[in-house]
């Protein structure tokens, strides 16, 4: 029987495998063709090119599965993340590197080859050390008015702020959290939002990097709901952490937020990815987060992912706040992001009623890069009709 199940595994591990060989060909056989091999180097320049991205090719899945895998290595993770974002950039500035070399070809320029790499691996390293500082700093802040037609006039100017897609993981930000946490306490808060994607790795893990959203103030409530990534990393024991922490976890279910005689009911629901987890319990189930809910109150939901919208427009919320896409975080992610979420980034109208806020996300996933998608701490303003 162990014999047959080998069997089966065997060529079912080599067809997982094939895809990803493929992929990473391209990603760097192409640079390696345009920049090294055909750039008109000298000989020595092309070897000692050849060598490193040999070097790259082999480094980046041996690194991904020490960091990423079983043995869970953080320092392996980090210096895989970022050669993969580098390789990305790489690939895809090179492409558009072709673009140049077509035109100085076309206007009879020699060398056209080498200017066109040089320029290219220019640009490349301008980008790569831009998107770093971007993906370290404190996030901006990012302030937008919504009206909401069915919000009572004592609610009027009601201030949301949010973070969300954190993401604790391999590189330790404590210093970091600790200024995300100063730059919320400075923008007076109503509510205060984590949507969710805390970290890559379980509470116990990144206990200390988390430490400060325990410090961070909101005059009504603190409210957090579960990303993705949290059913990676034991999401109940989040669940856990967060509400020692001092935040109201509406894991499926609502508060309700009162000034001036008016009420805003505030909901949350499991990230989409919850329910085929495997963890007992977990669900986005947004009909037992609106139970016993006044239904002539406004509704305003967290939601991890943008494509839990449609639940939100049938049951008539009014406002739906999500995450999870970064932006894109290194363009041009952001169009195959397009490809499974509706919204990438801002705020959008669906159905009648429902409007939904997307976040470019707090801070970022893998690679430590952000190219054309800046972090953001967001302030929804909530208006009256």
């Amino acid at each position: 029987m162990a014999e047959a199940e080998a069997a089966r595994s065997g060529p079912a591990r080599i067809l997982r495998i094939i895809p990803v060989v493929l992929i990473l060909g391209l990603l760097f056989g192409i640079p390696w063709l345009v920049l090294v091999a055909s750039a008109q180097w000298p000989m020595v320049v092309v070897a000692l090119g050849s060598a490193l991205v040999v070097a790259a090719f082999v480094a980046l899945p041996l690194l991904m599965m020490l960091g990423h895998g079983r043995r869970h290595l953080d320092r392996a993770a980090a210096v895989g993340d970022g050669l993969l974002g580098t390789v990305w950039v790489l690939f895809v500035w090179t492409l558009l590197g072709l673009l140049l070399r077509l035109a100085l070809s076309l206007a009879g320029i020699g060398s056209a080859a080498r200017i066109s790499a040089i320029v290219t691996l220019i640009v490349v390293a301008a980008l790569l050390v831009w998107g770093y500082t971007e993906a370290m700093r404190i996030p901006r802040i990012k302030n937008v008015d919504v009206v909401i037609p069915r919000l009572g006039k004592g609610l009027d100017g009601l201030r949301v702020v949010a973070i969300t897609d954190t993401h604790f993981g391999p590189i330790n930000r404590t210093k970091w959290s600790h200024g995300v946490a100063d730059a919320v306490n400075g923008l007076d808060a109503d509510i205060l939002c984590h949507v969710g994607d805390i970290a890559d790795g379980t509470a116990v893990q990144r206990a200390a990097m988390a430490a400060p959203l325990a410090t961070m103030r909101a005059r009504f409530a603190r409210v957090y709901v579960t990303g993705n990534h949290e059913y990676f990393s034991e999401a109940q024991g989040w669940l856990e952490h967060m509400d020692h922490l001092g935040w109201d976890v509406l894991h499926n279910r609502h508060t309700v937020v009162e000034r001036a005689g008016d009420r805003l009911v505030v909901a949350g629901i499991d990230d989409a990815t919850a329910k085929s987890s495997g963890v007992s319990g977990h669900g986005a189930n947004l009909a037992a987060a609106l139970a016993g809910t006044d239904p002539d109150l406004p509704v305003f939901l967290l939601a991890h992912q943008p494509k839990q919208i449609g639940g939100a427009v049938s049951a008539g919320v009014d406002l739906q706040i999500s995450g999870h896409t970064h932006g894109g975080q290194i363009w041009p992610f952001n169009y195959l992001v397009r490809l499974d979420q509706p919204v990438v980034h801002g705020l959008s109208k669906h159905g009648e009623r429902t409007q939904l806020y997307t976040s470019r996300g707090s801070g970022f996933w893998g690679p430590p890069f952000r190219v054309f998608a800046p972090s953001e701490i967001t302030v929804l303003t909530l208006r009256s009709a």
